[in-house]
């Protein structure tokens, strides 16, 4: 595969409790551990949140994708996904997905059609493949 965009990013310092910033600048901030992984939480994102934005940004944006070439038009939608880290058995942690499409304005059938259609379609959908957990839903 040819890469038609290449983003780059670089952590520093204290791995989940240091600093991200991409090549251009435009992210720039410090991590912290979730309180629930046994770090102080608060105010600054962790790579699960990260992720989980990614993904639903573009998840969302291969739903849009999929009701355009399903000719169906969408008048309001929105993806949430939750991202869990846990132990994987093997010594090591995994990552499991949870997307939650809310599509308005048309039949629940044609809903999973186009949400099912956007998991084939999304770059994340397609990377972790095979490779995490991923449960799709509607609201």
């Amino acid at each position: 595969m040819e890469a038609i965009y290449t983003a780059s990013a670089t952590a520093t310092g204290d791995a989940r409790n240091g600093h991200v910033r991409s090549a251009d600048g435009v992210l720039d901030f410090d991590l912290a551990v979730p309180k629930e992984m046994g770090g102080p939480g608060g105010a600054l994102p962790n790579p699960e949140e990260l992720f989980a934005a990614g993904y639903a940004a573009c998840f969302h944006g291969a739903l849009k994708a999929a009701a355009r070439l399903a000719k169906v038009t969408l008048t309001d939608s929105a993806v949430t996904v939750d991202v869990g880290i846990g132990n994987n058995g093997q010594g090591g942690y995994g990552l499991k997905a949870a997307i939650e499409a809310e599509i308005s304005g048309v039949d629940q059938d044609v809903a999973r059609q186009l949400l099912e259609a956007a998991h084939q379609l999304c770059p994340y959908s397609n990377a972790t493949r095979g490779n995490i957990e991923v449960a799709l839903s509607l609201a």
